[in-house]
């Protein structure tokens, strides 16, 4: 089984910064991307940023030129660093792993944009 840990989660006021991380353990053989989705109230769950084992990282449109996905491949770890945060990226966020025939989900931690 796969374990992920997700942190750094928190209240900040606009335009603040916060850094998440996700530690994955357990059964890991085989991690084809490692990723940072997100769920505000009422809506559904969506990507925010996933970087595959290449390297080449994906952000979702809004989150573009704000946020910065990167990997430590040695320690199984995925951060998001978030700058320049607006109300609208308050949500859950979830770490994800996509391994080779299945894919895992943390908890979540909550981000709270607001002043």
């Amino acid at each position: 089984q796969v374990q992920l840990v997700e942190s750094g989660g928190g209240l900040v006021q606009p335009g603040g910064s916060l850094r998440l991380s996700c530690a994955a353990s357990g059964s890991i053989f085989t991690i084809n991307a490692m990723g940072w989705y997100r769920q505000a109230p009422g809506k559904l769950r969506e990507l925010v940023a996933t970087i595959p084992s290449d390297g080449s990282a994906n952000y979702q449109d809004s989150v573009k030129g704000r946020f910065t996905i990167s990997r430590d491949y040695a320690k199984n770890t995925v951060y998001l660093q978030m700058n320049s945060l607006k109300p609208e990226d308050t949500a859950v966020y979830y770490c994800n792993l996509e391994g080779r025939a299945a894919s895992y989900w943390g908890r979540g931690t909550q981000v709270t944009v607001s002043s």
